[in-house]
């Protein structure tokens, strides 16, 4: 039972690290106009990828505007937001499918 758990959990940081890539990937090239990732957003994509592998909560893990536990640094904390106000209303027209599963959990 453990096990199964853990591999759903582990399931679910996977995917949240997929959105948060094409979140990133998206602010790169849309907002700053690269057509690669440049340093900084490389730089912000594994500093989130490290958070979500660290994550207490797992598949239970809240948005991050609403956990109790703010594990950013709050440099980093400021980065992700910008690209998250940014890239999340522009993900429902360029990621729909990936937006909607986000949204509604599945």
């Amino acid at each position: 039972m453990v096990k199964e758990k853990t591999k759903v959990s582990l399931l679910y940081i996977q995917r949240q690290k997929k959105i948060i890539e094409k979140m990133i990937r998206l602010y790169c090239q849309k907002k700053e106009g690269h057509n690669s990732l440049c340093p900084s957003c490389i730089e912000l994509l594994d500093y989130a990828s490290k958070r979500l592998d660290y994550c207490p909560y797992g598949k239970n893990k809240p948005a991050c505007k609403r956990c109790k536990i703010h594990c950013y640094k709050p440099e980093m904390r400021l980065k992700i937001q910008k690209v998250m106000r940014f890239a999340g209303p522009r993900m429902l027209i360029y990621e729909p499918m990936e937006t909607l599963k986000h949204w509604f959990g599945k």
